[in-house]
């Protein structure tokens, strides 16, 4: 690592022929008709959208500064302001806290505080609070995957870690996968659909949660059920032109992100290197002046300075593993999501393709559409409208997640030079 700051930088590696500016924004039309060269472009994959271009204002009347900011600490106050006018039109508030170790005989584990607070004539009472272990929300992912087939559900972090690499009852990684877990269930509070689902009311509100488990597939809704029992016999031809723009978009988007996650994790593996090298460098100094009186003033401040620099380095490092890394990961789990969703959309729009070719090969003059036939229509056509709808909250939750993200790493970075200057 010492030798890299002589050298000219490298750029990130191109995972593909396009360059992120080149790939077509999924939602640039409503239609297949209208596909093609009308294309709009997306600018952005993690940077954020101008929309200088449009007159904003809040509820009230008043209008909204769509300016730069003048730092990036204006920025997060802007985007703060918008949470804050946001949180007066909720009625459902979760969050994931007090994490617990359990140790028994069979096992131990780890058990999470989920309080509910609501205004929803959906739920008896107007405060909840339940205590679900990772597998609870692993229960509920998978309902609601189940249940509501033609929407994205938001990824969990993952289960399995590296034995002897991470200890998943540390502090450290404990907190780590509490944020991401209250993430998890914000993202479905805030989805229209997603929140009123009956297995999430369900989640939040049962002492026992392990009864509703034993009930199986009673609970699935007739939607799930003909989703999940599609077989694999039918083959689509072709994805209409804007899901496959959106697959397209996915595929470069995961293959970004896995680079820049890639280079991250090294990057703060080579910190933590360079920050035990500092933690014995800086005491040399110390010592050597204590035998030189002439020199010890000025080796004492290199002592110093070198003690700064521990200390500055030691928290951009924890910055990025606490607040970067999950982000990106996040994402990352987030685009798979999308992909298997829009594989189910294909399964079903391949069903319906062959049943409508089925039904013209009969020898009538007048065919009647079998009803069959209709509810298979039916299910494509609800699965192009939550998809839609689904991709461009993503994006929007995507922009401004990335904004906070990367003007926050921004500010850290200068904090870290700043004190790393310190005399």
């Amino acid at each position: 690592m010492s030798g890299g700051a002589a050298s000219t930088p490298k750029p990130l590696p191109s995972s593909g022929p396009k360059s992120l500016r080149e790939m077509p924004h999924p939602l640039a039309t409503s239609s297949s008709e209208e596909m093609g060269p009308a294309l709009t472009p997306s600018p952005d994959l993690l940077l954020p959208r101008c929309i200088a271009d449009k007159d904003l204002s809040l509820p009230n009347g008043t209008p909204v500064d769509t300016s730069s900011p003048a730092s990036s600490s204006s920025l997060l106050n802007r985007l703060q302001l918008d949470d804050d006018l946001d949180v007066e039109t909720r009625d459902l508030f979760v969050t994931v806290d007090d994490p617990k170790k359990h140790v028994c005989t069979m096992e131990t584990y780890i058990t999470y505080r989920v309080t509910t607070k609501t205004t929803r004539a959906e739920f008896d009472l107007p405060e909840y609070s339940v205590r679900r272990r990772y597998q609870d929300f692993d229960w509920l992912r998978n309902k609601l995957e189940e249940s509501q087939p033609t929407h994205l559900i938001p990824p969990l972090p993952e289960k399995f870690v590296v034995k002897g690499v991470v200890d998943r009852f540390s502090e450290e990684f404990v907190e780590t996968r509490r944020k991401a877990l209250d993430k998890f269930l914000k993202r479905i509070t805030d989805h229209p659909v997603l929140s009123f689902n009956e297995h999430f009311n369900v989640f939040l509100t049962a002492k026992d949660l392990n009864a509703y488990k034993k009930q199986g597939m009673a609970l699935l809704s007739k939607v799930g059920e003909s989703v999940k029992y599609v077989t694999g016999g039918y083959k689509l031809r072709s994805r209409p032109l804007e899901f496959a723009a959106i697959g397209d978009y996915l595929d470069t988007f995961s293959l970004k992100l896995g680079t820049i996650d890639r280079i991250a994790q090294r990057i703060i593996k080579e910190q933590l290197e360079y920050l035990v090298e500092l933690r014995e460098y800086g005491p040399v100094y110390s010592t050597w002046g204590g035998l030189e009186v002439e020199l010890s003033e000025p080796l004492e401040g290199v002592s110093a300075c070198i003690g700064n620099c521990c200390t500055a380095l030691e928290e951009l490092s924890e910055d990025m593993t606490e607040d970067f890394l999950p982000v990106l990961r996040e994402y990352i789990l987030y685009a798979e999501s999308m992909k298997n969703v829009l594989k189910k959309r294909d399964q079903v729009q391949a069903e319906y393709e062959a049943k409508l070719e089925a039904v013209a090969l009969k020898k009538e003059d007048r065919p009647k559409v079998p009803t069959d036939v209709e509810k298979c229509q039916d299910r494509v056509e609800c699965f192009n409208a939550d998809l839609k709808a689904d991709m461009e909250r993503w994006q929007n939750n995507k922009r401004q997640d990335f904004r906070q993200l990367l003007m926050g790493m921004a500010d850290k970075n200068i904090q870290y030079y700043e004190k790393s200057n310190l005399k």
